[in-house]
C-alpha cells in the first residue's frame, strides 16, 4: 500500500466524525488528528464544513490554524506565529519536525546537518538522527544519513497538502518545465537528425573513398606484374618449333660462325707473333764508327791534351 493510502486511511475516522462535531467538539478533533501516530496529511478534514465554521469561530479559530499549520506550514511557522496558536504536546511537536523535514526534502536532495538543527531546534546531532530515522520508520521519507559528511541524502519523500494559492504556481511550474521540455526534445531531435544525416553522408563518402582506393590499389598491382614479365629473361625450354631441317640449318650456322672465330683468333695470335719479331732485330753500323757514341776514355783524353797546349 502506497503512503498516500495509508495517511488517507488513517485520516478516515475523523472524516466520519467531523461531520457530526461542531464547535469544541471540532476543535477537540483537531487536536486528536494532529496527535494520531501516522496521519500526516490533513487537506480532507481542513475542506469539511464543520471545521472550516472554525475559522470564524472567535474561540476556536486558532486550531482552525493549528490544522492549517500541519497540513502545509513548519516547525519554524510555529515558532513565529507561536501565540497565535494552542500550544502543543510533544508528539505533536514531533509529527510537525518530521512534516517540515519532509516540505524541506522536497526543495533539497541534500540536507545539511547544521540547517537542520537550526530549523527543528534539535539539541543534539544523536536527537536528529533519531528523528530522521523515525521518519525513516515511518515511510514518509528515505534517504542516508551520511555522518561522514554530517548531511542526509534524499532519495524520496511523500507529499504534502498544498497551501491554497500554491496549485496555481504548481500548475504553471509544471507548464514551463513541460515546455522546457518540449524546447529540448525538439533541440535533441534536431540534433540526433542532424548526426544521423551527417553519419550516412560520411558512410556514403567512406564506400567511394574505399572503391577508389581498391581500383587504385589493383591498378599499382597490375602495374608492378606487367613491369615484372618485361623484365624478366625468357626461358628457354629446349622447344624451338622448328622442324628437323630447320634445326639442321640452325645448327650449321652456329658451327660456320664458330668457325670464323676461330680463324679470326688464329689471325690475331699469328700478327701478334709476327709484331714481337720485328722488335728483336738491332740496327745496323758502318766500320768507321759513323753513328757511334764516344767511349769516356775518348773524351777524358781529349780533356787532357786541351790542357797540354795551354
Amino acid at each position: 500500500m502506497e503512503v498516500g493510502t495509508q495517511n488517507i486511511a488513517k485520516l478516515e475516522p475523523f472524516l466520519l466524525m467531523s461531520k457530526g462535531a461542531k464547535g469544541a467538539a471540532a476543535a477537540k478533533l483537531i487536536q486528536d488528528a494532529t496527535t494520531a501516530p501516522g496521519v500526516f496529511v490533513f487537506a480532507e478534514l481542513l475542506e469539511q464544513p464543520n471545521i472550516q465554521e472554525l475559522s470564524g469561530h472567535e474561540q476556536h479559530n486558532r486550531f482552525y490554524s493549528l490544522l492549517q499549520l500541519f497540513s502545509y506550514k513548519t516547525y519554524p511557522d510555529y515558532l513565529q506565529y507561536k501565540d497565535a496558536l494552542p500550544p502543543l504536546n510533544e508528539a505533536q511537536i514531533t509529527k510537525l519536525k518530521q512534516l517540515t523535514l519532509v516540505s524541506l526534502a522536497q526543495d533539497r536532495r541534500i540536507l545539511p546537518y547544521d540547517q537542520l538543527l537550526r530549523d527543528l531546534e534539535m539539541p543534539t546531532i544523536r536527537d536528529l538522527e533519531d528523528l530522521i530515522i523515525d521518519a525513516i520508520y515511518l515511510d514518509i521519507v528515505k534517504g542516508k544519513l551520511d555522518q561522514r559528511e554530517q548531511q542526509f541524502e534524499i532519495e524520496y519523500t511523500m507529499g504534502r497538502d498544498l497551501e491554497p494559492g500554491k496549485l496555481e504556481q504548481l500548475l504553471v511550474s509544471l507548464q514551463n518545465w513541460a515546455s522546457t521540455t518540449s524546447a529540448i526534445l525538439a533541440t535533441l531531435d534536431d540534433k540526433l537528425s542532424e548526426i544521423s544525416n551527417r553519419t550516412a553522408t560520411s558512410k556514403k563518402y567512406k564506400e567511394a573513398y574505399e572503391k577508389q582506393y581498391q581500383a587504385t590499389l589493383k591498378e599499382v598491382v597490375d602495374k608492378q606484374k606487367e613491369q615484372r614479365n618485361a623484365n624478366k629473361p625468357p626461358v628457354y625450354t629446349g622447344r624451338t618449333g622448328l622442324t628437323a631441317a630447320g634445326r639442321a640449318e640452325l645448327a650449321n650456322q652456329r658451327a660456320r660462325e664458330e668457325a670464323e672465330q676461330r680463324e679470326r683468333e688464329k689471325a690475331q695470335r699469328k700478327e701478334a707473333e709476327e709484331d714481337k719479331d720485328s722488335m728483336d732485330v738491332d740496327e745496323p753500323t758502318d766500320s768507321k764508327g759513323k753513328g757511334r757514341k764516344p767511349s769516356v776514355s775518348d773524351s777524358s783524353q781529349g780533356q787532357q791534351r786541351k790542357r797540354n797546349r795551354v
